[in-house]
């Protein structure tokens, strides 16, 4: 391995690699992202080896295990380069035929190609994927290239050359005015100015202090962070480092869930390699600037994606939020000077120094700089992430990139910015994608999930699903938000179940905003936004359970009753048999019933019935 004591030994070092380096080399790129590794991209990866052997070409054809490729929908997802013919969907017992077809005879392998649902065609090449094709990946760039576990990777693709750049011409106060002048805003919710963020860390007096990378990522639905760390951790890393410089930290803290053991693994791997090439640890390229980084595991509470609270667990303590002032870049963990931003927004600052703000600046919106990472889930056809230009529109995410709502269901809202964001409806859906926007929406940028529901989707409900959710998550530390969440959704309850009231709407209305005026943190100042985003956007579905004791889409028992149409009924006993409670009774080819008393309301009759004879009223 290699050790830079300098900027230009690491120079040196990535053109030798750049100069061994064979861009006409086969590469059989495979995904191995936890998703892909779920659908069996380990034991692809296996027989594909196996394959290219067989076939006498393992001299010459190499199988490259990567980061998440983010069409997650169509997993494993296998490209071969660097005629970048992209597979879908690829099993073990494909990878003899993918070899010998696409490398020894030179052609396809038709039945596992993509197949465009808007036009029913084909799709050979990745770049020509209308999924990848209206993306602007930036920070993802990478991910479906190099190796996460090879630094000799990174660094042939110009990793660590920002560090370089920065420990060798620029002093610190010019890297945060660079940060600065980029308009970079933090990806973990708030948005603050990231290089104001930094000028306040560096201003801080205090021999200590810490740099805090918060990849708990606690939103259901979001990976975008996790996939991050696992396709490319020492992008991750070298924004840390560059991080600490600037910020006069010599402490660096990874805290990561748990839950996410492959992005821990490739962090330790990464960190392991960085501090053996002499890129962190003790005097970095020489320059005397010194860096201890360490991973903290977190528990998966989602209260820690609150600075403070984040910082009390790392210290050993229970999660829990404390007010401010003191600020984290006065006082943070330990009692030490400290800086927090997100997976995400340590992955921009390398880019930024790297190509300059003004580059960097060029993408997004005035106010909302670069790109955005959204897991795109929920009623969508194109399940995945998107790296996307700020500014863009839902209606382009949702559609053109996302391929609409499956099964011929019409599109009625998309909740941004994770349990606490807004749920926004078909009307907006060609607001475009920043910061101030959805804030103005009434939801939020948040980390970047993105929850898009179809026309079976209860808005009421849903309000309710995500303050049980909020209400479980709270730390109970503030009365507004561990009583309040529980009032808000006890009311919603009761609507739910067809025993709410008008004043209790009004009531409902009155006390998310006193909960949201005066919460500690963060999680009780949004918690509101579901509630008052449904409110607003969707009141008709409200006043429906409340006066008409209706759910249009039929989600809430209490308020549905379903029969069956004996004119339409054929007796073919279908419904009969998947009823899990014996409800439905009727000899075959004669019109059934469901006995009212029985039925569990779980709607399975409604589903499967294909002559509509079973009516949801």
């Amino acid at each position: 391995m290699a050790k830079f004591s300098k900027a230009t030994d690491l120079e040196i070092y990535r053109s030798k690699l750049q100069s061994a380096y064979d861009p006409n080399k086969p590469r059989i790129c495979v995904c191995g992202g936890t998703g892909c590794n779920a659908q069996g991209s380990i034991k692809l990866v296996d027989a594909l080896h196996a394959a290219v052997k067989k076939c006498g070409l393992d001299s010459t054809v190499e199988v490259k295990v990567t980061g998440c490729h983010g069409f997650c929908e169509k997993g494993p997802v296998v490209v071969v380069r660097p005629e970048n013919t992209f597979y879908v969907m690829v099993k073990a017992d494909d990878a003899q035929e993918l070899v010998e077809t696409t490398l020894v005879k030179k052609g396809v392998v038709d039945r596992l190609l993509y197949v465009d649902p808007a036009s029913g065609k084909k799709v050979v090449k990745e770049q020509d994927v209308p999924f990848y094709k209206q993306q602007t990946r930036i920070i993802l760039s990478e991910n479906g290239h190099l190796d996460p576990t090879s630094i000799d990777d990174y660094i042939l693709r110009g990793g660590y050359s920002a560090l370089a750049k920065v420990l060798s011409a620029n002093s610190p106060d010019a890297v945060i005015e660079e940060i600065k002048k980029s308009g970079l805003r933090g990806r973990g919710g708030a948005g603050f100015s990231t290089g104001r963020k930094w000028e306040l860390a560096r201003k801080s007096p205090g021999k200590d202090k810490y740099v805090i990378c918060n990849a708990d990522e606690g939103d259901p639905g979001a990976y975008m962070n996790r996939s991050e760390l696992e396709g490319n951790p020492h992008l991750v890393l070298e924004g840390m480092i560059i991080g600490a410089y600037a910020m006069g930290a010599n402490h660096a803290i990874i805290y990561c869930r748990a839950e996410y053991p492959l992005a821990i693994k490739q962090l330790n791997t990464g960190i392991a390699q960085a501090i053996e090439y002499g890129l962190l640890g003790k005097n970095i390229l020489g320059t005397g600037f010194s860096l201890e980084m360490k991973i903290k595991q977190g528990a998966g509470a989602f209260v820690c994606g609150e600075e403070t609270a984040l910082m009390q667990s790392i210290e050993g303590k229970r999660g829990m939020p404390r007010p401010r002032p003191p600020f984290p870049a006065q006082a943070g963990v330990f009692g030490k000077p400290s800086n927090i931003n997100n997976v995400e927004t340590w992955a921009n600052v390398p880019l930024i120094l790297r190509e300059g703000a003004a580059s960097y600046s060029s993408v997004g919106t005035e106010g909302s700089k670069g790109t955005k990472i959204f897991s795109l889930v929920g009623k969508i056809k194109n399940t995945g992430l998107v790296e996307v230009p700020m500014g863009i529109s839902l209606r382009e995410i949702i559609f053109d990139m996302g391929g609409g709502i499956p099964n011929g269901k019409a599109f009625k809202a998309v909740q941004t910015g994770g349990p606490s964001g807004g749920c926004i409806p078909e009307s907006l859906i060609d607001i475009p994608v920043d910061f101030d926007e959805l804030y103005d929406a009434g939801s939020m940028m948040g980390s970047g999930g993105m929850i898009v529901m179809d026309e079976d989707t209860c808005m009421v409900d849903i309000a309710r699903y995500f303050l049980g959710f909020l209400g479980d998550e709270s730390c109970g530390k503030c009365t507004p938000c561990r009583e309040g969440i529980k009032h808000m959704y006890n009311i919603i309850a009761d609507v739910t179940a067809g025993e709410g009231s008008v004043e209790q709407l009004d009531l409902l209305e009155e006390l998310a905003g006193v909960i949201k005026d005066t919460s500690l943190c963060g999680l009780g100042q949004t918690a509101a936004n579901p509630v008052l985003s449904t409110i607003r956007y969707f009141r008709d579905e409200y006043l429906e359970h409340i006066e008409q004791k209706k759910c249009r889409a039929g989600v809430c028992k209490a308020l549905v009753e379903y029969r069956i149409d004996a004119g339409a009924c054929t007796g073919c006993l279908r419904c009969g048999k998947e009823c899990p409670v014996g409800a439905i009774t009727g000899n075959k080819k004669e019109p059934h019933s469901i006995d009212r008393e029985k039925c569990e309301k779980c709607g399975i009759c409604y589903e499967v019935c294909e002559q509509g004879a079973v009516v949801r009223e």
